[in-house]
């Protein structure tokens, strides 16, 4: 239930930076942003595999680790393309309550990962080697 709460909480964030939208036109920088949330996203997919990509934070009972592509360089790249996308948001939206918003979403997307690292820890023999020479969201800072 707990995965469940945190995947609409996500997705409801999401959501509410993306309403309403406006009519003005988009800054560079937040189209930028978008790009690359979505091609991180799209590799961290490609990576991944079909069948082993969970949206809630509850790894499957037969997924594997997966530690190539973007997956070298941080645990959880999909998060890290959500908070790219949602800074574009931010950006190219231009609403400094936004930003509050983005805050909330890195955290519960931060509570997911924690979740998810207990399981897989749990689940696969290399993943505490793998989490210590890999940071959790951001390569090289967290």
């Amino acid at each position: 239930m707990r995965s469940v709460v945190l995947v609409v909480l996500q997705f409801a964030l999401l959501g509410a930076l993306a309403l309403p939208w406006p009519t003005q036109s988009w800054n560079d920088a937040g189209w930028v942003l978008l790009a690359a949330g979505g091609a991180l996203g799209l590799w961290a997919l490609a990576a991944n595999r079909p069948g082993n990509f969970n949206v809630r934070p509850d790894p499957k009972p037969t997924g594997r680790l997966v530690t190539c592509g973007p997956y070298r360089f941080v645990r959880h790249p999909m998060y890290a393309a959500v908070l790219l996308f949602a800074a574009g948001l931010c950006v190219g939206l231009d609403g400094s309550w936004r930003w509050i918003v983005f805050a909330a979403l890195a955290a519960v997307l931060h509570t997911k990962a924690r979740i998810e690292e207990r399981a897989m820890m749990s689940m696969h023999d290399g993943y505490a080697a793998y989490a210590q020479r890999t940071k959790r969201i951001v390569p090289f800072v967290w």
